[in-house]
């Protein structure tokens, strides 16, 4: 079955509104971790994480005030749904040393809850990184991203014009941009989990791109008289089919997960489908637009090359 077959939209004429869209969503983005900051998982920050579920009821207050004892800035949140009373503590870095002393805080947790008197409860998880493994977590984070980055880039660079590659990482960085952003908006941490959705989401992304490259590569060959938008725009609408149904079925599969994967896959899954949303934007509107523009006067200047030869 296809959809959208025969389709002429002019998708290059509104590469400037897409552009300024995109703009205003990643300055928002960026205003928000100015003020807010980006808040870094125990992946990278480090610290203690327990998971409390009680055999009855317990309202948050009460729980963060069984916790005054307990040294630090600590976060009290739900952890699932609200009839599991299930409660996430996570603690900063008690201590500079890891090992024991890290222990101690996940053990000052249980007590402080004890001595409170809030019910009976049993510990389901713990999680414990030290700062040596934060900080080396994050750098390889850091080199992961900007390795696959570099490795598009050369590889798009080789197989089409250098403008198309130009044109494919700004879509790229746009993606990442703008998920970072929506992670801002709705308070997510930043974890090992969504440093792994945001390196599938470059992959996802450009793979779309490619798609659409290499229809304009072919069309290049047959409309030599057309110019670059001309054939751009073309090559968009015939694999706009294509392009919905692989972002469409994608989008099911990982709204499922956000859905039903629990408080694990969570961010994951809200990196993903927004990483789907974004890439399949930047595919149709921020890629092709930004490989046009770089290739400006070679676009202007093809139809009266191509006359001249003739």
């Amino acid at each position: 079955m296809r959809i959208l077959e025969n389709t002429n939209y002019n998708f290059i004429r509104w590469r400037w509104h897409a552009i300024a869209l995109s703009f205003v969503v990643i300055l928002t983005g960026a205003g928000f971790i100015a003020t807010r900051g980006l808040p870094l998982g125990i992946d990278f920050s480090g610290g203690t994480i327990v998971v409390l579920r009680f055999q009855q009821p317990v309202g948050e207050d009460a729980l963060r005030t069984s916790l005054d004892a307990v040294p630090g800035e600590k976060v009290v949140q739900q952890f699932g749904e609200a009839a599991g009373n299930e409660w996430l503590i996570r603690l900063p870095e008690m201590a500079s040393e890891e090992g024991t002393s890290l222990e101690q805080g996940a053990r000052a947790v249980v007590d402080a809850v004890n001595a409170a008197g809030l019910g009976q409860f049993e510990v389901i998880s713990q999680e414990i990184v030290g700062p040596v493994v934060g900080a080396d977590l994050q750098r390889k984070g850091i080199y992961a991203t900007l390795a696959s980055i570099v490795g598009i880039t050369i590889y798009i660079g080789f197989r089409f014009r250098f403008a198309f590659a130009l044109g494919a990482i700004a879509a790229t960085l746009h993606d990442v941009a703008i998920t970072i952003a929506f992670l801002s908006f709705f308070g997510y941490d930043l974890s090992l989990n969504i440093v792994a959705a945001i390196l599938t989401i470059t992959g996802y992304s450009v793979n779309d791109t490619i798609v659409i490259f290499d229809r304009v590569r072919e069309n290049l060959r047959s409309k030599r008289r057309e110019s670059l938008e001309t054939v751009v725009n073309a090559s968009v609408n015939q694999t706009l089919s294509r392009t919905l149904i692989t972002a469409g079925t994608t989008f099911l599969a990982v709204l499922s997960l956000y859905l039903f994967g629990g408080e694990v896959l969570e961010g994951f899954a809200f990196t993903m489908l927004v990483g789907i949303v974004s890439g399949t934007y930047s595919t149709v509107f921020i890629a092709a637009a930004i490989a046009i523009i770089l290739s400006g006067k070679q676009a202007q200047g093809r139809p009266q090359t191509a006359r001249k030869a003739s």
